[in-house]
Parts: C-alpha cells; sequence; structure tokens
C-alpha cells in the first residue's frame, strides 16, 4: 500500500555523523490490483536507466551516478497545460517506454490511478526516473488542479529545479500564479516550456509578455517558434542560430534534424534570430557581471563570435540565481520541442550539489521509482530521490534521524557554529528541515460505514489517506458522534469517496458537503467560572476569570495573554491546560460551532485548590472562555473564493450576469486572444455546483479555476438567513 512507501530526497552535505533525511510522499504503486479491469494497463517499458541496448553499465554507475550529472525536476503547470502530455513525450523519447500514452486513452505512465485515468487528470505526484545523455533525471509530474495544490508544495520542497509548462494560447492562468509563488517560497530555479504551440489561438509573444507581467519574472528567449497554430513546425534554437525541424511523415518525433541558419536560405529567419541573440547577451550580461566582462574584453565588437558554450554557462548561472528564466517552446502532443526540453534540463537546471541542503540520509531498503514500480537497490549517494519501505510512523515533512541524542548533538553544534558566523547561516533552525504548510480545508461532510461493524475498517482507511495526504483532515463531531471529512475542494472529497471504495472495498455514504465557516467575535467581554466537584475524597476546585476580545491581524488559533496578576508558580504547573482549556473553547463557536478565529483571551484571574487535577483546571477554563464567547456580540466568517473564468465573448453577458446572482464581485475583465477573462472574488458557498452551470451558460467552452482569497464577514441578512437554514427555521 501507498502508506508503506516513502519517497526520500537526499541531500549532498553531512553535518558530522549525524544522517538526517526529509520524507516527502508521493504517489507510488507496488501493484495495480486495484485498478478496473477495462484501464488499459499494457504498456512497453524499455530498459531501467543505465542500460541502453545491450550495453549495461556498472551496477554503480546505474545507482549512484556522479552527483553533477544528477537532475531532480518537477513539472508545473495550470491544469491542462500538458504537463502529464509533455512528461510521456519526455519517457518515451528518453527510452524509458517503447509507445507513447495518450490522457484521453488513459494510458500514460504517471497517471496509472483508476480516477486520473477516468478523468484525465493528475491527482497525486508521480515519480519516474531515466536517463539523457549521460545525465541521470529523477522527474515529478505533479497535479494542476487547485484541489490537490498541497501535492506540489511537498514535491517543491525536496527538488532542485522545476519545468514550468504554458499552454501558449493562454499563457499564466490562475493555478500556474499558485505553483510559481510555491516555487518562489522553496527557491527553485525553473525553465518555462510554452506548450500548444500547435493550437489554434496559440501566441508565443503574448505567453512571454504574460510571463514578464503577470510572474514578474525576466524571460531569456532561448527559442523562437517557425510558425504558430497550424502552421508551427519546429523552434530555432537562440542560442547556436540553427533551426530544429520534425519530419512531417514521423509518427512519434523522434526524427527530427537541426541545421544551421544561413543567410541564403534563411535570411529573414537569420536576421531575427541573430536580433534575439543580442538581445539575449545583452540582456544576460545585464544580469551577470561575469559574463559582463567576458563579453565587454572579448565579444563587444562581434557578438557573432561568442561561443555558444560561454553563453550557455552564464545563461545556468543566472538561472541558479533565479534573477531570470530560459523560456522554449513546443508541442508535446504532436511531439515536437521536447528533446531540446530534455537537453535544457541538463544544462541549464542545477545539480543537487549547486542548491543549498544541510544533510545526508541512511534508510536501510531502498527502492528507485519508476511511477507504479520499482527496483530495489542496494544504495544511494546524495542527490538522489528514492523510494523507502516500512516507515510506518512517518508522515509528508518528517525529518528522520538516526537517534535523539544525535539530533540534538548536530543541533547544539550548528548553534556554536552559527553564532561563530555572526549568524550568517542560522544552522540550528534548520536542523529539522522544512516542513509543508498545509492549507485549512474549506469543504466537509459527514461520512458513514455501511454497518457500526465496518467503523473500524473506516477508520483505518482514512487513517492511511490521511497520512498520505494532509490536506485531508478527519475529526469526530461531539454531538451526533458522526465521522467528519474536511477537504480542499468537491473533486477532493470525491476522490476520497472513491479510493475508500476502490481501495479498501467499502461502500461508504456521504452526508451532503457543506462549507467550512468560522467565527469571530466583535467585542470585549469578561466571563468568570467556577469548577467545584469532588470525585471519591478529593476536592477539585477552580476559579477562573477571562476576556475575550476581537483582534486586527488574522489569526487562525486564539492569541493567548497572561495578567501580571497570575503568579508564575501557578503558571508553571498549570499553563498546559490552561492553554488546552483555551485551544479546545476555540474549535466550536457559540453560533454555528466552527472553529473561531482572530481573538485573543487574557486570563486574568486564577485560583486553584490544593490537589486539582490539570483536567479540571484545563475543563474550567474551557467553560470559562465559551461563556465569553457566548456573551459577545458574534460575527460568522464565511470562505472568499479568487475566481478566474476564461469564457469565449459571445457568453459573456450571461457569465457575468449569473455572477451577480451569487454575489460575485468583479474585479477586472481581461482580454486573452480571443477570450475574455473574468477575475473577481465569489463567496465559496454561492459557487457550489458551478461547472455543471457554467457548461450549460457556454455550451461547454468556458474554463474557471478556484483559489481560497480570505474569510471575510457575512452581512447581517445572509448571516441570519444561514443561521435560520441551519436551525431549521427556514
Amino acid at each position: 500500500m501507498l502508506s508503506n512507501l516513502r519517497i526520500c530526497a537526499v541531500s549532498h552535505q553531512t553535518i558530522s555523523s549525524v544522517h538526517i533525511n526529509n520524507i516527502c510522499c508521493y504517489k507510488v504503486r507496488a501493484s495495480l490490483k486495484r485498478l478496473k479491469p477495462h484501464v488499459p494497463l499494457g504498456r512497453n517499458y524499455s530498459s531501467l536507466p543505465g542500460l541502453i541496448g545491450n550495453d549495461i553499465k556498472s551496477l554503480h554507475s546505474i545507482i549512484n551516478p556522479p552527483i553533477a550529472k544528477i537532475r531532480n525536476i518537477g513539472i508545473m503547470a495550470h491544469i491542462d497545460a500538458g504537463k502529464t502530455t509533455t512528461t510521456e513525450r519526455i519517457l518515451y523519447y528518453s527510452g524509458y517506454t517503447r509507445s507513447l500514452g495518450d490522457v484521453d486513452d488513459g494510458d500514460t505512465v504517471t497517471d496509472f490511478m483508476a480516477q486520473e485515468r477516468e478523468r484525465g487528470i493528475t491527482i497525486q505526484s508521480a515519480a519516474v526516473t531515466f536517463d539523457w545523455k549521460g545525465y541521470r533525471v529523477n522527474l515529478i509530474d505533479t497535479p494542476g488542479h487547485v484541489d490537490f495544490t498541497l501535492e506540489v508544495e511537498r514535491c517543491l520542497r525536496v527538488l532542485d529545479g522545476a519545468v514550468a509548462i504554458f499552454d501558449a494560447s493562454a499563457g499564466v492562468e490562475a493555478q500556474t500564479l499558485t505553483v510559481w509563488r510555491q516555487a518562489d517560497k522553496h527557491n527553485i530555479p525553473r525553465i518555462c516550456f510554452l506548450n500548444k504551440m500547435d493550437k489554434t489561438g496559440a501566441s508565443f509573444k503574448y505567453a512571454v509578455e504574460s510571463i514578464r507581467e503577470k510572474l514578474k519574472a525576466k524571460p531569456l528567449l532561448l527559442q523562437l517558434p517557425i510558425g504558430e497554430a497550424k502552421t508551427f513546425k519546429g523552434v530555432v534554437d537562440v542560442v547556436t542560430k540553427e533551426k530544429l525541424l520534425w519530419n512531417s511523415n514521423s509518427n512519434d518525433g523522434r526524427d527530427f534534424e537541426r541545421k544551421p541558419l544561413l543567410e541564403m536560405s534563411d535570411p529573414e529567419l537569420l536576421k531575427e534570430t541573430t536580433e534575439a541573440r543580442n538581445a539575449l547577451i545583452e540582456q544576460v550580461a545585464d544580469l551577470d557581471d561575469e559574463f559582463a566582462d567576458l563579453v565587454l574584453e572579448e565579444f563587444s565588437e562581434n557578438f557573432d563570435l561568442l561561443p555558444a558554450e560561454k553563453l550557455q554557462t552564464a545563461i545556468h548561472r543566472v538561472t541558479l540565481a533565479q534573477t531570470a528564466v530560459p523560456v522554449l517552446c513546443g508541442s508535446a502532443l504532436k511531439n515536437k520541442g521536447i528533446q531540446p526540453l530534455l537537453d535544457a534540463v541538463t544544462v541549464y537546471l542545477p545539480s543537487p550539489e549547486e542548491r543549498n541542503y544541510e544533510f545526508l540520509e541512511r534508510i536501510s531498503r531502498l527502492l528507485l521509482p519508476f511511477a507504479d514500480q520499482h527496483v530495489e537497490i542496494p544504495s544511494l549517494t546524495a542527490g538522489n530521490i528514492a523510494l523507502t519501505v516500512g516507515l510506518k510512523h512517518t508522515a509528508t515533512g518528517d525529518t528522520i534521524v538516526s537517534s535523539k541524542s544525535s539530533a540534538l548533538a548536530a543541533a547544539r553544534r550548528a548553534e556554536r557554529e552559527g553564532e561563530k558566523k555572526h549568524r550568517q547561516n542560522n544552522e540550528a533552525e534548520r536542523v529539522l528541515l522544512a516542513g509543508v504548510e498545509i492549507p485549512e480545508p474549506v469543504f466537509f461532510c459527514t461520512i458513514e460505514p455501511p454497518s457500526v461493524s465496518k467503523q473500524p475498517d473506516l477508520e483505518h482507511a482514512l487513517k492511511c489517506l490521511q497520512r498520505e495526504d494532509p490536506s485531508l483532515k478527519v475529526r469526530l463531531d461531539p454531538d451526533s458522534g458522526q465521522t467528519v471529512l474536511c477537504g480542499m475542494g468537491e473533486l477532493h472529497i470525491e476522490i476520497i469517496h472513491d479510493r475508500i471504495k476502490r481501495e479498501y472495498g467499502l461502500e461508504t455514504y456521504l452526508g451532503p458537503l457543506q462549507v467550512a465557516y468560522r467565527e469571530t467575535i466583535l467585542n470585549s467581554v469578561r466571563a468568570t467560572d467556577i469548577l467545584d466537584r469532588t470525585l471519591g475524597d478529593k476536592r477539585h476546585l477552580v476559579t477562573v476569570e477571562v476576556e475575550a476580545r476581537p483582534i486586527e491581524t488574522s489569526s487562525v488559533t486564539p492569541v493567548i495573554e497572561y495578567a501580571e496578576s497570575i503568579s508564575e508558580g501557578l503558571l508553571k504547573v498549570s499553563k498546559e491546560a490552561i492553554e488546552s482549556g483555551i485551544h479546545s473553547a476555540c474549535l466550536q463557536g457559540p453560533l454555528l460551532g466552527s472553529p473561531v478565529q482572530d481573538v485573543a483571551i487574557t486570563l486574568y484571574s486564577l485560583t486553584v485548590h490544593p490537589g486539582t487535577s490539570t483536567t479540571m483546571i484545563s475543563a474550567c477554563v474551557s467553560r470559562c472562555v465559551q461563556k465569553a464567547l457566548k456573551k459577545a456580540d458574534k460575527q460568522v466568517l464565511e470562505p472568499l473564493m479568487n475566481l478566474e473564468v476564461t469564457v469565449a465573448r459571445d457568453y459573456l453577458s450571461p457569465v457575468l450576469a449569473d455572477l451577480a446572482q451569487r454575489r460575485g464581485n468583479i474585479q477586472e475583465i481581461q482580454t486573452r486572444q480571443d477570450n475574455k477573462v473574468v477575475i473577481g472574488f465569489v463567496p465559496l458557498a454561492d459557487i457550489m455546483g458551478y461547472s455543471t452551470v457554467l457548461r450549460t451558460l457556454t455550451s461547454g467552452s468556458a474554463t474557471f479555476a478556484l483559489e481560497l482569497s480570505t474569510y471575510q464577514a457575512m452581512n447581517s441578512q445572509d448571516q441570519n438567513t444561514l443561521l435560520n437554514r441551519r436551525s431549521g427555521l427556514t
């Protein structure tokens, strides 16, 4: 099962004798037994990495290639930009597969879950390993749907570089912005691939401009397209001034020719390429001082004399510094431009030794991942990505150490070294590798097993799925005793429900999907409470006074403060119980039973009878805080979503009219080629089931993307309507 397989990224540096690894879980399957029989599984796989024809390399070179020859990359993009199709072509041209898979046919290597093949989308990340021209490439294909954005987050944190794929007819889209921000957060060098250059409406210039304007990035044009849309037939390599043309008679895109541009045969294209190359040289020189010195000293008179290798080396440095992004183009579906993209991955993206990692990892049993297959290996050197088996108590974001004492010793050493270096690099903070920021769920629903006897099986299934997917939250409703699923969206919960059925054989029942509201208070209130209870021959007596007040800064958890009158001695023995009681009280607000946020709780008085248990202290504090929250003026907060709708001009009016009925707030209407892009905000409660309505309004031609923006206060009328509906009055 997936929960017993973990993918590890191995760092390239060692701190003394401490061996630490960062665990990141991706989709890997030991078998495909759970897939539906009708799903085509018969793929022809070629040799494993390191095996070229009948020439078998040494086992050491297969398992442990030189670290400078390793590339750990991720594929990221907006949904339907062509990530999985590009990955499929990469695997084919690298010799990993012997036939081209297709998303529509449901036979791609990395989309091997039944749910992915049926829907034609990537749901979980998948890892594959292959070789390209002497380089070992560990590639992870990530989802593009906003419901599964955590999958992208937990992949990027262990990768050295990324390929951002764009639909050339759409440019930067909603989820593109999200994954780009995630890459910025983890300081991931990246290159851009403008896919679908053969598509009607494809525009190289528009796509590049959207990267510059929307992502605030500096694109380095390493290629120019030869034709666009139906006339697209190849690319020009700006660095080498060569044209790459694919054989129109070739079915798989393997056959293409690379020819130098000549004045006699291609005068206009040569002129355009020369201008583009000169502009590229000037752009790189502005960003890299070493390259600027080289150009000024040796090639200022004639840029044509500048060797391509010198320019590539400078672009590599600029890419690593993340001051600009190389841009390439092609069409994965039409099998054009993938081989140059692979070359760019090896030339411009970093090896593990060029990235700043802190630790080396050592694990007993290791496997090399090949999507739904794996091969056991005896050892693994730094810089690689591999699979480990049997870590039953680990989850995404965990740091694994050889022992607690060695970890503490490393922390102390790192702290001393950090002080010596004037805290230039605070190693003490990096002994534990960065975890994953898990977004808060916005939807929830109840889930019930087919019978009471199956409840333990359901709990086991949910426990396994939570380890695999930290964005899935499961809680128990204290009033009804029902199990509640909390997820990132309608599709997310639908997939979880389907997986429970397919993978664990449980026919569960879901309650109606509900929005995850939150609550807050509008004024300061004080409350007191006394708990006086005798259990056996022991009396438990607690007196508490607290104040609850609203705060301006957004905080999901309550801010806890203590008055000066609270003695340090009492606080020392009771602090944990006090804070546990406050957190417990804020889990369920007085209006809807939703979590309370943006509040500060101040403890003004606490009197404890000798012998009173900490459990009683916690219970009394919790009850007192609940009293204060009930006394205050209360406010419901609802999730507000960023919405982006791409629609043809002819359907713009009905779409805008429909959004107005959904309490939508339109911020901007942009023009994207022949389409209009509506950007705005809309409450999540009013956008449920929107995909069906939008298809009806636009005859299936429009697309939309949603992302949580913030939680906003409901107006009094909407809040009263919601409360009446929840209480059964309407």
